[in-house]
């Protein structure tokens, strides 16, 4: 399994759980979108930078502040960052990715019509009423 193997198939997993939610891959590079919005892009070594990362857009603003708190864990992308792109580093020891997880839906519902986030708001809603789900014992 080539290195940041993992990282990418987690990443496809967050983006590719939301509604309508499409991946075009292009090399070791992968471009998210929802009716043919871009939403999300996981990056390996682009244009030999040498950092793998999941890209997602925020508010202006909000992506600058995030690279100036934690400028080990969040980066400005070439050519999309300075339009609110924000990028998260999967090449560290550790990646918090329920952080990941929030960074796709901000940048999912930027872009995906009202009658999406509605599907997605619903199921999200379903999902925390439903039980939690437990594992049969085994037997002693």
């Amino acid at each position: 399994m080539p290195k940041h193997e993992l990282a990418r198939r987690r990443t496809e997993e967050l983006c590719l759980a939301l509604p309508e939610a499409t991946c075009e891959r292009c090399g070791s590079h992968a471009t998210y979108r929802v009716r043919r919005k871009v939403f999300a892009n996981y990056l390996d070594d682009h244009h030999g930078d040498g950092i793998v990362g999941l890209c997602a857009k925020l508010p202006l603003g909000q992506h600058e502040e995030l690279i100036r708190q934690d400028p080990a864990r969040f980066y400005m992308p070439a050519y999309i960052g300075p339009r609110g792109w924000v990028g998260l580093r999967l090449d560290r020891r550790s990646v918090d990715w329920r952080e990941a997880d929030a960074l796709v839906r901000t940048s999912y519902a930027a872009s995906a019509p009202a009658s999406l986030l509605k599907m997605l708001d619903a199921a999200t809603a379903k999902r925390r009423a439903a039980p939690p789900r437990t594992r049969p014992r085994r037997p002693a």
